[in-house]
């Protein structure tokens, strides 16, 4: 079966169907619209694709995140299959279909939150939950500013592209909403020089508490929203003690803390959301997003919160036509169903903690691995000059080298220095081993010709 092979690439790429595939893509669709890889997908199982020439790819990429039980799960295709013999679409606003609720009630069972009576909504995407989470935290605490994070990724809307702390993303597009105000985020493999552990976090909650003497008030701030794992910004986790310390700020200013699980959601921490840990901390959100792998490839968001918080918003002010269309509620019931039938998240830690033994252990020889760090199947490695500096270079040739291997791995980071692994939960060991040799050729290739 697909899903058991390890790639193998048996043309030039593109092949010549893809080609022709990809040359009318530059006739049809708009060049805005980048694609990094001169791919053509067939068809997909697991952690497998094959393209219209017969290539077989192993995806460490995922969807950036969206396939966390694998192309083509079989389990969620008869789901599917069987809610489009019934009816494909209900909107929620003119009549109500039982399977928004059942994933409404499912979601409020698991998803961490602060408040334990919890009430969920749906949308269609990522960015579509956070510009959602904005709406309910202004409409729960009568206040107009947010909090965000330097590094940060929360969609391409025009808020969340506001909330998006690079700017190529909206390049020209302007002028932007206000009422949003960027804070550091605890990059700590880049904290000022010198500082301990201690004394970073303290430095990063110090530049956080400056926003409400230099940009707004804290009665004014409805909400602080950060990513538990920062994705676009170079997979960078939270640090436990900055965790507490906003949660402490929130709660003595009653500020609203946003958890954007968009990314790091759905099994991939090694639980169902890093929120659990922060729960764990004594720390949690008040109000979680999610989307990419809640439905296993359908699009679909969400935005669960306290029922207090969604109390005070007004009637009428939230929903739309999509949100939880019904094809997308019986996948993501059926994705949870598989995540936790089979210990997906379990398998997903121990999975996580064998490659990042492995690739630490190059990072004795190889100095351009300068940090490896995440949160279970969410890792990212920086590579450096010999000044720490950023090597944006050679991870475009090691990216370009795995491919014609048939790996797939992306970049990430603000400075397009990290590489970041993000592949299906249900890969095979022999995939994740076969992956490491094509990963550590592509390195040591790179590595020769690298001259920084």
């Amino acid at each position: 079966m697909l899903k058991d092979e390890l790639p193998s690439i048996k043309t030039d790429l593109p092949g010549p169907k893809a080609k022709a595939i990809i040359e009318r893509r530059l006739d049809a669709i708009p060049d805005a619209i980048a694609c990094i890889y001169p791919c053509v997908i067939k068809r997909g199982e697991g952690a497998i694709f094959e393209d219209v020439d017969g290539n077989i790819f192993l995806d460490w990429v995922a969807g950036v995140g969206v396939l966390n039980i694998g192309y083509s799960n079989p389990e969620v295709v008869k789901a599917v299959c069987a809610q489009a013999q019934d009816y494909f679409h209900a909107m929620p606003n003119i009549v109500t279909h039982e399977g928004y609720i059942a994933l409404a009630e499912k979601l409020n069972k698991i998803v961490p939150t602060k408040e334990q009576k919890r009430r969920t909504m749906f949308v269609n995407s990522g960015a579509e939950a956070i510009e959602n989470a904005v709406k309910i935290a202004r409409g729960a605490t009568g206040r107009p500013n947010i909090i965000v994070f330097s590094g940060a990724f929360h969609g391409r809307t025009l808020l969340a592209a506001t909330m998006t702390a690079k700017k190529a993303y909206y390049h020209g597009l302007g002028p932007m909403p206000d009422g949003i105000y960027r804070a550091d985020y605890p990059y700590m493999y880049r904290a000022p020089k010198g500082f301990s552990q201690e004394e970073a976090i303290n430095y990063y909650i110090d530049r956080l508490k400056a926003l409400f003497e230099e940009a707004s008030l804290p009665t004014d701030v409805a909400a602080i929203v950060a990513e538990p794992v920062q994705g676009e910004g170079g997979f960078i986790p939270a640090p436990k003690e900055w965790v507490k310390a906003v949660r402490r700020i929130c709660d003595v200013n009653g500020i609203l803390f946003i958890a954007d699980e968009v990314q790091s959601g759905f099994g991939r921490s090694g639980k169902m959301f890093v929120s659990n840990y922060w729960q764990e901390w004594g720390c949690p959100p008040d109000i979680v997003t999610m989307a990419k792998s809640i439905a296993g490839g359908i699009p679909l968001g969400a935005v669960t919160a306290g029922e207090t918080i969604f109390s005070n918003v007004v009637k009428g002010t939230i929903g739309g036509t999509f949100g939880g269309n019904a094809l997308a509620c019986a996948a993501a019931l059926k994705v949870i169903e598989t995540l936790e039938s089979q210990n997906i998240p379990v398998k997903a830690k121990r999975n996580s903690e064998k490659v990042f033994s492995i690739i630490k252990e190059w990072q004795k020889t190889i100095y351009q691995i300068g940090d490896i760090r995440g949160i279970g199947c969410m890792m990212g490695i920086e590579f450096i000059k010999k000044d720490k500096s950023p090597n944006p270079l050679l991870v475009k040739e090691i990216i370009n080298n795995a491919m014609k291997k048939g790996l797939i791995i992306e970049v990430a980071g603000s400075y397009g220095n990290v590489i970041r692994i993000l592949f299906p939960l249900v890969i095979t060991e022999a995939q994740i081993d076969r992956g490491l040799e094509i990963f550590k050729s592509s390195i040591d290739e790179a590595v020769k010709n690298d001259r920084a």
